[in-house]
């Protein structure tokens, strides 16, 4: 059972024992293995609380289990779940809440070299793009310290939050915490950390591992008089980022000694580290690679993960996604790998199955990697593999699109449509009760529409075998998920169109009405900041098919909440106008840039298009993307005319 202190913890984070009792939650802490017994709904309570506890100080589970075993499970099973996608919320403490000064994101893991590797091709993609060598750019190697994450600007101290509200716990400063290395204050970002060697020397038998302690500094009860010794002796300490030590160097420097350059500054530190940070140093490069709502995508933790097993497959298990896909699923002999019972791999697509001859009999060697299930690294003794010609679910006529097998029926496959109720509700957020076995039990009683479950009375669910109060509860459920307030991007997400996530939606709804989206050709897209050609495409098609359930819906009166920002001036110059930056810029980065485009009413790009109006050409801009622009009738502007137009001045 919980104690007072993690229950205070999970009261904190405004989270209940509803999917899952206590006892419930324990027995999965202690057997990860069951977390594929759990229900959806079940499992994200799960997550949600031990996440809390684990942020609080508190933690029943490892960080690592957290990965390999739980999360796990739920990439597993809605690999575009909102949970995955943003970043996961610090503990409240007491303090105010406040607009932190920069966004605070997650870093996305990696596991391998070839991850590291695919991450390293879109940079020298996005380079390419901005014309910039990809051999002389520098990269930057620094410890991953396991600490608690905050933000120093000087006056206040943040914790992350959510990652764009946090909270001031500039206490710890007046209790005498001071910045490693004798830096100062206002280094930005970095983490509250404990010397290791001092922690076991003198706090182990008081608390009972290093988080535990970091959580006793920041917590607004008076400092237990171990912890006032330890910042006494200067052994707890803020760490900025800036402050860590590095390896800096050319991408081929980097690779051709990679064990051990990450070796060095893995052990360069007396503090926790669970991996090394590395990211690309170009400002410029930063700033066009951007972020999704998790992480940024220029920067990734690298996390060495050794352990692998040898195992057969007793079969392989065609599931029918949400986008039509059938993900092969091997059913595995089960194997204790990395502190988790594991009897599931993906093959990620049919073709790998074909190729690799992954069927029953067959001999792999599996690998626990990071935040997906469990990872075939290699086919040691390859077997007659089993290739389905029929959906699973809905028994048509596959076809092959790509790698990938596709169910074409999308209009009638049971698991296609009821994954996509599941996913409108899930991803609102703001309703309980519509889960996989909720949704299951409406569509064999012939719902197959959102709008239709919005249409259904107490009376009709009890008819469909719920009972009097849980129909009540959907009901009362239903009229929430109509009256909180949902943003646009939120509520456009829900749809579930392909290339459509929080993010993209976030992005697209920053210059578009959520009425007028179904107006856009594929041009007004790619206009955007983190639109390509093919995913505009994509997108409008998939707008197509959405509007009659859309039209239907926004009949029920949903509180949506627009992210659109009234011009106060239409008549600006930049009103309206497509942009698109090039080159070295002297008076603010590109992001900053673009910004102060966007209040005067200006819609910025990545790439030109005809439908660019002016390309903002900076210093060492490449050739070919002038003669481009000129072919498209784009106006080239440079930087002192775009800050006229900036400051209302018609070129």
């Amino acid at each position: 059972m919980l104690t007072p202190s993690q229950k205070q913890l999970v009261s904190q984070a405004a989270l209940q024992f509803d999917a899952l009792n206590e006892d419930r939650f324990c027995q999965l802490c202690q057997n990860p293995e069951l977390i594929q017994s759990a229900n959806d709904h079940e499992l994200i309570c799960f997550l949600e609380i031990a996440n809390a506890l684990y942020r609080g100080g508190e933690p029943l589970i490892s960080d690592a289990d957290y990965d390999f075993a739980y999360l796990a499970e739920l990439k597993n099973r809605h690999p575009e779940h909102p949970l995955l996608q943003t970043v996961e919320p610090e503990p409240a403490f007491a303090g105010k809440t406040v607009d932190l000064p920069v966004t605070m994101l997650s870093t996305d893991k990696a596991y391998s070299l070839d991850d590291v590797q695919r991450w390293a091709g879109r940079i020298e993609k996005a380079a390419a793009e901005l014309d910039k060598i990809f051999a002389e750019l520098l990269f930057k190697v620094t410890p991953k310290l396991d600490g608690y994450a905050a933000y120093d600007d000087g006056q206040m101290l943040y914790t992350r939050g959510d990652g764009r509200k946090g909270q001031d716990i500039s206490r710890v400063f007046e209790r005498g915490l001071q910045v490693a290395n004798q830096g100062k204050r206002g280094l930005g970002p970095g983490e509250i950390v404990v010397s290791r060697s001092y922690f076991d020397e003198k706090l182990a038998d008081v608390f009972d591992n290093a988080r535990n302690f970091q959580a006793s500094v920041i917590k607004e009860k008076q400092l237990d008089a171990h912890a006032e010794q330890a910042i006494r002796d200067h052994a707890a300490v803020f760490y900025p980022f800036t402050l860590l030590p590095h390896w800096s160097g050319t991408w081929q420097t980097l690779i051709s000694d990679f064990e051990n350059i990450i070796k060095h500054i893995w052990h360069a530190l007396d503090f926790d580290v669970d991996g090394v940070i590395l990211e690309i140093v170009d400002e410029e490069l930063k700033s066009f690679m951007g972020a999704t709502r998790h992480h940024h995508r220029w920067q990734l933790a690298y996390k060495e993960n050794l352990q692998t097993a040898e195992v057969q497959v007793l079969s392989v298990t065609p599931q029918t996604s949400r986008s039509g896909r059938i993900t092969p699923v091997a059913e595995l002999e089960p194997v204790r790998l990395s502190g988790a019972l594991l009897s599931r791999a993906t093959a990620h697509h049919y073709k790998m199955v074909l190729d690799k001859g992954i069927g029953p009999g067959a001999l792999i060697q599996l690998a626990r990697s990071g935040e997906v299930i469990p990872k075939i690294e290699q086919v040691l003794r390859p077997a007659t593999p089993q290739v389905p010609e029929q959906c699973p679910s809905c028994g048509h006529s596959l076809i092959w699109d790509n790698d990938y097998l596709l169910c074409p029926n999308n209009l009638n496959c049971p698991a296609q449509i009821s994954n996509s109720m599941e996913h409108f509700f899930r991803v609102l957020k703001n309703n309980d009760g519509f889960g996989a076995a909720s949704i299951k039990k409406l569509y064999e009683f012939g719902i197959r529409r959102v709008d239709a479950i919005y249409a259904l009375s107490a009376e009709q669910f009890e008819s469909m075998g719920f009972g009097p109060k849980q129909s009540q509860n959907l009901l009362e459920q239903l009229h929430r998920s109509r009256s909180e307030t949902v943003e646009d991007w939120r509520f456009l997400a829900a749809f579930g169109v392909f290339r459509m996530g929080l993010g993209n939606c976030e992005r697209l709804l920053a210059h578009y009405r959520l009425e007028d989206i179904f107006k856009l050709n594929e041009a007004d897209i790619i206009v955007i900041e983190g639109f390509a050609e093919k995913t505009a495409a994509v997108i409008t098609e998939g707008f197509a098919n959405i509007k009659p359930l859309f039209d239907q819906l926004m009949t029920l009166g949903f509180n949506i909440q627009t992210s659109q920002r009234d011009l106060t001036d239409s008549s600006h110059p930049l009103a309206g106008k497509a942009l698109v930056f090039t080159g070295t810029l002297h008076s603010g980065s590109r992001d900053e840039l673009s910004k102060q485009a966007k209040t005067k009413g200006a819609k910025v790009g990545n790439s030109v298009s005809a439908k660019t109006d002016y390309l903002v050409a900076g210093d060492n801009v490449g050739a070919n993307k002038l003669t481009a622009a000129r072919d498209k009738g784009v106006v080239i502007i440079n930087e002192q005319e775009f800050l006229q137009l900036l400051n209302g001045v018609e070129k």
